[in-house]
């Protein structure tokens, strides 16, 4: 008898799975929730060679030009 119930839910189980593929259903797939996506830093572009560089990560002179590094910001804006 317990093995009469055992190849009943098999046969059972297949049948499910065979008309779910028949009938074109995917099975279920948990959906992950999409993240937040992040703005892109703000981008500011070197007064002497052009190069973009993070405004956080710029260096400013007296006039409050960005420069991307410190030997560029001594050399000062490109003529």
């Amino acid at each position: 008898m317990k093995y009469l119930l055992v190849l009943l839910v098999v046969v059972v189980g297949i049948w499910l799975l065979t008309n779910r593929r028949r009938s074109g259903e995917a099975p279920p797939v948990a959906r992950k929730k999409p993240k937040a996506v992040e703005a892109p830093p703000e981008m500011v572009a070197c007064a002497h060679c052009g190069m973009h560089v993070p405004a956080s990560e710029a260096l400013l002179d007296a006039a409050g030009r960005p420069f991307c590094e410190e030997a560029h910001r001594l050399a000062g804006p490109a003529p």
